[in-house]
C-alpha cells in the first residue's frame, strides 16, 4: 500500500492516555450533512500533540487517516481537500485527522516523516503506512479502498455517522488515584503519575490497570527528555557494543515509543541469551515491563515470550 513502507509506526496503542481530548465533536458533526460551509468534511479534525493520543484511540472504531502537513504548504492544503472530499464519500468508516506538522513536530517525529505532506492510517493503533505528496484522486481512493479492507480484516468496521446514541452508556469514572495519575500526566508531572500509581498499587496489588499505567508512565519518563542527537548517540553505543546494557535498553525504549516493538523484543531478547549474572535480570524485568506496556495480549508479545523462554531455558 505504501510508497514509503519505512515509515516507522507510531507509539502503540497502550500509550493512549484517557481524556486527552474531547472527540466527540467529530462524532457530532458527522451527523450534520456532507460538505458544509467551506468545502470541508464532518468527519475530518484538526489534530495536535496533545490530542493525538486520543485521536489514535478512535483507530478501535473505524480507521483513521493521518495528514500531516503545513499551513504554508500549498500542496498540504490541496491534498487535504481532497482527502475531506473523500471523507465525505466514506460517510462515517473513515476518519482524517490532519496535523500541521509544523506546530506538532513530535506527531512528525514519531512517524519518521521525512516529507509533507505524508498520510499514514492507523487500524487499532497500529500504523498502515500510504503515501507522500499529491496523487491523483483517484489513487488516493484505490488507497482508502484497501484501507478499509485491512480495517475489516482487523475487525475494526464501525461508522462514525449518525448522531451519538443518548442511551448509550458512559464510560465508568476512573477510581480516586487512577484519575489523579491521568491528571497528572496531563499537566506533564510523571513524576506524580509515578507516585500515583505506586499508591494504586500499594493499596490494591493486584490493580492491573495500575501496573500497566506505571509501566507506561516509567518509560515515559526515561524517554522525556531525550533529543535526536542523543537517542543517534545512544544507538551508536548500543551497536558499537552489545555488552552496553544502559544503551541496549535505551535503545529498546526509542524503539517502543516509535513503534518498533518487535525490534525492541528482539533486541533484548537476543542481549538475554548471550549473557548471564544480574545485567541478564535487568535486562528480564526491562523486558517484562515493555510487556504491559504493549499489552500482554497483543500478539507480538506472545512472540516475545516464548522467544524468551526460549533465551532462558
Amino acid at each position: 500500500m505504501s510508497q514509503n513502507s519505512s515509515l516507522p509506526a507510531v507509539p502503540p496503542s497502550g500509550l493512549n492516555l484517557r481524556g486527552a481530548v474531547d472527540l466527540s465533536a467529530l462524532k457530532n458533526r458527522a451527523a450534520a450533512p456532507a460538505g458544509g460551509a467551506g468545502g470541508g468534511s464532518p468527519y475530518a479534525v484538526d489534530v495536535n500533540e496533545q490530542g493525538f493520543q486520543e485521536f489514535v484511540g478512535l483507530s478501535q472504531k473505524v480507521p483513521v487517516v493521518v495528514s500531516l502537513g503545513s499551513s504554508r504548504s500549498n500542496q498540504s492544503s490541496v491534498l487535504n481537500g481532497v482527502l475531506e472530499k473523500l471523507m465525505n464519500e466514506y460517510a462515517g468508516k473513515i476518519a482524517l485527522g490532519r496535523v500541521d506538522a509544523d506546530t506538532s513536530p513530535g506527531i512528525a517525529q514519531a512517524f519518521g516523516v521525512a516529507a509533507i505532506p505524508t498520510v499514514v492510517a492507523l487500524v487499532n493503533g497500529q500504523p498502515v503506512p500510504l503515501f507522500e505528496g499529491e496523487l491523483p484522486e483517484e489513487q488516493i481512493r484505490s488507497f482508502l479502498d484497501e484501507l478499509l479492507k485491512v480495517a475489516a480484516s482487523n475487525g475494526v468496521t464501525g461508522n462514525l455517522g449518525g448522531a451519538p446514541d443518548p442511551t448509550a452508556a458512559e464510560a465508568p469514572p476512573l477510581p480516586p488515584l487512577h484519575q489523579a495519575a491521568y491528571d497528572a500526566i496531563e499537566a506533564g508531572d510523571l513524576a506524580a503519575a509515578q507516585a500515583a500509581y505506586e499508591k494504586a498499587l500499594a493499596e490494591k496489588p493486584n490493580d492491573a490497570e495500575a501496573k500497566v499505567g506505571l509501566a507506561q508512565v516509567h518509560l515515559m519518563r526515561r524517554a522525556a527528555g531525550l533529543d535526536q542527537v542523543q537517542a543517534d548517540e545512544l544507538r551508536t553505543r548500543a551497536a558499537g557494543d552489545p555488552d552496553d546494557v544502559e544503551a541496549q535498553l535505551a535503545v529498546a525504549d526509542l524503539d517502543v515509543t516509535g513503534g518498533h516493538v518487535e525490534d525492541a523484543f528482539a533486541r533484548l531478547v537476543k542481549f538475554i541469551s548471550l549473557h548471564f549474572g544480574p545485567e541478564r535480570d535487568t535486562v528480564r524485568l526491562r523486558l517484562l515491563e515493555l510487556y504491559e506496556v504493549v499489552g500482554t495480549s497483543d500478539p507480538l508479545v506472545s512472540a516475545s515470550r516464548q522467544a524468551l523462554a526460549r533465551a532462558l531455558f
